[in-house]
C-alpha cells in the first residue's frame, strides 16, 4: 500500500487525471450492466479525472444511493461534490436546472442531520437560480421547502406565506408533485402554529390525492407525503382529542413506513404515533412504540430524531412511575440540548421535558424549561405551545412550597382560554383538573366540584382513562365534605 501511494504521488497531475479518466472507461466497459453497483467508484474517478459530465451524473447517483441507505453525511459529500463539478461546466439552461436540483437533494440530506443554517443557504441559492431561469415549477418546489424550513424554525407567518405561494406556483405550472409538496408543507405550517383543523384539511387533501403506488412515492421529500400526512395528522388529532381517528391514521402511517424500509421515515413516524399515545395516556402502547423509535434513531444514526423521541419517552416513563428509566434518559436529553441552539420540534421537546421534570419532582428545572417554552411561543412558536406552557407553569406553581395560588390560577386560566380557542380538549381537561385541585386546596368547594366534574366528563369522552381514577377520587372527596 505504501509503495502504491508513493508511486501515485509521483505521477504528474495531468497523468494522474488521465489515469482516473481511463479507470472510468475501464469500469464502464467491464460491466456496463452493473454500473449502479460501481457508482461510488465511478463518481470518485470521474471527479479525479475531470470527466465533468460523468462526474456530475455519477455523483448525483452516488448521493441518492447513500441517502436511500440512510448514509446522510456521505450523501451530503457527494451532492456538494456535484456542486463543485457544476462550477466547472458551462452555465446553460440545463446546468442551472441541475444546480437547483442538487441543492434540493442537499436540503433533504441535511434535514435528517438537523443542519438548518446550511439548508437555508442552499435553498436561497436554489431560489435565486429558479428566479434567474424563470422556472415556475422549480420555484414552487423550492418555495415549498422554504415553507417547511420556516415552520421548523418557528417563523410561522413566513412559513404560511411561502406555502401559499408554493401552492399557487405549483397549481399554475400544473406540477402534481409540487402541489403535493406544497399542500404537505402548508399542513405542517398550520399544525405548528396551532391551527389544527386547517392543518388536517391539507393533510386530508394529500391523502385523497395519493393512491396506490403513489403512497410510497417521495415527491422529492425525505419522507413520503403519504406517510407524513398521516403521522402529522395523528398529532393534530391528539391535540384535539380525536384519539380514535388519530390511532387509525397513526397505525396506517406505521404500516406504510415499515413497508418502505427507510429508517428515517419509520423513526419519525413512530415518534408522531408515540406523541398521540402519550397525550391519551395509553402508557402500554406509548412505551414500546417510543422505545422502538429511539433504538432506531440510534442504530441508524439519525441525530435529529433522538431528542424528540427521548423527551417524549422520558415523560412517559415518569408518568408510568418508572423513574429508574426516566431519570437517565431525561438527563441524557437535557445534555443533548444544553447548547441552547434551536432544533427541529424544539417546542415539543421543551413541552415533554418540562412535563418529565415535573413528574420526577425537579420543579425548578421544570419551571425554567416551561418558561423557555412560553418565551419561545411568544416569538417563534404558535399558540398551541403557548397553551401548553401556561398549563405547565400552572403545575409548577401548584408544586411550590408554599402553594402560589395566584400564579397557579392565572396560568391555568390563561391556558384554558387558549385551549378552548384552539379546540385542544385534552389540554382543557388537564386545566380543569388543575383548577379543581387548586380550588379544593383553597377551600372553594363549589368551584372545585364544577371543575373536577368537567374534567371527569372530558376524560371519559376522550377515553383518557389514565387520569380518570385520580380525578374521580378528587371529585368524590370534595363532594363529600
Amino acid at each position: 500500500m505504501k509503495h502504491h501511494q508513493v508511486t501515485y504521488g509521483s505521477l504528474l497531475h495531468e497523468r494522474r487525471r488521465a489515469l482516473h479518466a481511463r479507470i472510468v472507461q475501464v469500469l464502464e466497459g467491464l460491466s456496463p450492466h452493473r454500473l449502479a453497483e460501481q457508482v461510488d467508484r465511478l463518481a470518485h474517478h470521474a471527479f479525479r479525472g475531470a470527466v465533468w459530465d460523468k462526474a456530475l451524473a455519477y455523483g448525483q447517483q452516488a448521493g441518492a444511493r447513500a441517502a436511500v441507505r440512510s448514509a446522510y453525511r456521505e450523501a451530503v459529500g457527494y451532492f456538494e461534490q456535484a456542486l463543485v463539478v457544476l462550477a466547472q461546466l458551462p452555465e446553460c439552461h440545463d446546468t442551472l436546472k441541475q444546480a437547483i436540483d442538487v441543492r434540493c437533494e442537499l436540503r433533504n440530506a441535511l434535514l435528517t442531520l438537523g443542519e438548518q443554517a446550511r439548508i437555508f443557504d442552499y435553498l436561497r441559492e436554489a431560489e435565486a437560480l429558479a428566479e434567474q431561469l424563470g422556472d415556475d415549477q422549480r420555484r414552487g418546489r423550492v418555495t415549498g421547502y422554504l415553507c417547511i424550513y420556516f415552520s421548523n424554525m418557528g417563523e410561522h407567518d413566513r412559513a404560511i406565506t411561502a406555502g401559499q405561494r408554493a401552492l399557487a406556483l405549483a397549481t399554475s405550472s400544473g406540477a402534481f408533485d409540487d402541489q403535493i409538496v406544497a399542500q404537505t408543507a402548508l399542513g405542517i405550517a398550520y399544525n405548528d402554529v396551532g391551527a389544527f383543523r386547517q392543518a388536517l384539511d391539507f393533510f386530508q387533501r394529500v391523502r385523497a390525492l395519493l393512491t396506490g403506488e403513489q403512497r410510497s412515492a417521495h415527491f422529492g421529500q425525505v419522507a413520503p407525503p403519504a406517510v407524513t400526512s398521516r403521522g402529522r395528522a395523528a398529532t393534530c388529532l391528539a391535540e384535539l382529542g380525536d384519539f380514535a381517528e388519530g390511532r387509525e391514521l397513526g397505525a396506517d402511517a406505521v404500516r406504510l413506513a415499515e413497508a418502505m424500509g427507510q429508517p428515517y421515515t419509520l423513526a419519525t413516524t413512530l415518534m408522531f404515533v408515540g406523541v398521540l399515545y402519550r397525550r391519551q395516556g395509553d402508557i402500554a402502547k406509548a412505551i414500546p412504540v417510543l422505545e422502538r423509535g429511539l433504538a432506531l434513531s440510534q442504530s441508524a444514526n439519525i441525530p435529529r430524531v433522538f431528542p424528540l423521541t427521548a423527551s417524549i419517552l422520558s415523560a412517559t416513563y415518569a408518568l408510568a412511575g418508572r423513574m429508574a428509566e426516566a431519570l437517565p434518559l431525561l438527563d441524557q436529553t437535557l445534555e443533548r440540548i444544553a447548547t441552547g441552539s434551536r432544533m427541529l420540534f424544539h417546542a415539543l421537546v421543551l413541552t415533554e421535558l418540562s412535563e418529565a421534570l415535573l413528574l420526577v419532582g425537579r420543579v425548578e428545572e421544570a419551571s425554567t424549561r416551561a418558561g423557555q417554552l412560553l418565551e419561545l411561543s411568544r416569538t417563534h412558536t404558535g399558540r398551541g405551545y403557548q397553551a401548553h406552557a401556561c398549563r405547565l407553569l400552572g403545575e409548577v406553581a401548584m408544586r411550590r412550597d408554599p402553594l402560589d395560588v395566584d400564579q397557579a390560577a392565572g396560568h391555568y386560566c390563561q391556558a384554558l382560554v387558549l385551549a378552548e380557542e384552539l379546540g385542544m380538549r385534552p389540554l382543557q381537561a388537564h386545566c380543569h383538573l388543575g383548577l379543581g385541585t387548586l380550588y379544593a386546596a383553597t377551600g372553594e368547594r363549589e368551584q372545585s366540584r364544577s371543575a373536577l366534574a368537567t374534567a371527569v366528563a372530558m376524560y371519559r369522552a376522550m377515553a383518557m382513562t389514565f387520569w380518570l381514577p385520580q380525578t374521580e377520587a378528587a371529585l368524590v372527596q370534595v363532594t363529600a365534605r
